[in-house]
C-alpha cells in the first residue's frame, strides 16, 4: 500500500491501474472525470484545515480525512470537524467504480462507465454522461443529471432531483419534500420510472411518441396532463392519471401526498433537415417566399385540475 499526506496544493500521478475511487470531502469541490488513459491523476488545488490522506492499495484509490468514515457517513455531523475546505480533481479510467461522500461540498462526475455512488449531507451534485448504474443518497443536497444511460436510484430528505435526457432502463427516486423533474430522451428505449414524494412536486416529460403504462397519484395536489390518451379521475382531493401510451412497454408510476404532478411531452422531432431556402423563393418569379426559423416553443395543451 502507498500513502501520501497532502496538506498543501499538490499533483500526484498513479501508474498502477485504478479500478475503484473513493473520495470523502468536507467543504470545497470534488471533480471526477473518466478518461481513456490507463493511469490516474490527482490534483489538490486548494486545501485548508487538516491534510487529506491519499492511499492506493491494489486498484483502489482513496482520498479522505482520517476522521471521516464511509460507513455511517450521512450521520457524520461533527461541526468541529467542518473547519476545512479542499478542491480536488481526479482523472481515472472511464471504467472505474466511483464512490463519493460530501459534506457541504459540490461534486461533479462525468464520463464514467462504472458504477457511481454519491452520499451527501449538503452540497449539490452534478452527473454528466454516465453509462453505468448511479445511486445518489443525500440529506438536503440537490442532484442534477444529464445524459445518463444506466439505471438511476435517488434517495433524499429535502434535496431536488433533475434528470435531463435520461436514457437509462430505470429511474427510481424517493424524497420527503424535494421536487423531481425527469426528462426522458426519445432516443432511449422503454424506461421504468418510479417516483415517490410526500410533499415535493413531480414533473415528467415523455418523448413523442410515448410508450408507457402510466399511473400517477396525488392525495391533495394538483395534476396536469398533456396526453389525450390518459384518463384523469377525481375532481376534489385525491386525483389519478392512468392509461397506456403507445404499446405500453415502459412503466411510469408517480406518487405524492400533497405535491402536484405534471405529465408533459416533448414536441415532435423534425421530420428532415432544414432547407437552405424556401422552394418557392426563386429569383425573378415575384415570390417573396417567407422562410421560418424552424424553431418550436415546445408548448402543448394541458388539462389542469
Amino acid at each position: 500500500m502507498s500513502e501520501w499526506s497532502v496538506g498543501e496544493p499538490r499533483r500526484l500521478t498513479f501508474d498502477e491501474r485504478v479500478t475503484e475511487l473513493n473520495v470523502r470531502l468536507v467543504h470545497g469541490t470534488v471533480n471526477v472525470v473518466g478518461t481513456d488513459e490507463g493511469s490516474a491523476r490527482l490534483e489538490v488545488s486548494e486545501i485548508e484545515g487538516p491534510p487529506l490522506v491519499v492511499t492506493q492499495q491494489g486498484g483502489t484509490l482513496t482520498v479522505t480525512y482520517e476522521d471521516l468514515p464511509w460507513k455511517g457517513f450521512l450521520k457524520w455531523l461533527d461541526r468541529k470537524g467542518w473547519q476545512r475546505n479542499a478542491v480536488v480533481s481526479v482523472a481515472v479510467p472511464s471504467d472505474t467504480r466511483v464512490e463519493l461522500g460530501v459534506v457541504g461540498a459540490g461534486a461533479t462526475v462525468s464520463g464514467i462507465h462504472g458504477r457511481t455512488e454519491v452520499k451527501g449531507v449538503t452540497g449539490d451534485t452534478t452527473l454528466v454522461g454516465l453509462t453505468g448504474p448511479v445511486h445518489a443518497n443525500t440529506v438536503s443536497g440537490n442532484v442534477e443529471a444529464q445524459a445518463l444511460s444506466g439505471t438511476v436510484r435517488f434517495n433524499s430528505v429535502s434535496g431536488d432531483l433533475t434528470v435531463v435526457d435520461g436514457a437509462g432502463p430505470s429511474v427510481k427516486a424517493d424524497s420527503v419534500s424535494g421536487s423531481m423533474i425527469v426528462d426522458l430522451d426519445p432516443a432511449g428505449g422503454p424506461t421504468d420510472v418510479s417516483l415517490t414524494s410526500v410533499s415535493g412536486e413531480i414533473a415528467i416529460r415523455l418523448p413523442h411518441p410515448a410508450d408507457a403504462q402510466v399511473e400517477a397519484n396525488t392525495a391533495s395536489g394538483a395534476v396536469s396532463n398533456a396526453f389525450e390518451d390518459l384518463r384523469v379521475a377525481g375532481q376534489w382531493g385525491a386525483k389519478r392519471i392512468t392509461g397506456r401510451l403507445g404499446a405500453g412497454n415502459g412503466r411510469l408510476k408517480a406518487t405524492t401526498v400533497s405535491g402536484s404532478i405534471a405529465l408533459l411531452r416533448r414536441p415532435p422531432a423534425e421530420d428532415g433537415p432544414w432547407e437552405a431556402e424556401p422552394r418557392d423563393a426563386r429569383p425573378g418569379e415575384g415570390s417573396t417566399g417567407t422562410a421560418t426559423d424552424g424553431t418550436t416553443d415546445g408548448t402543448t395543451d394541458r388539462k389542469v385540475l
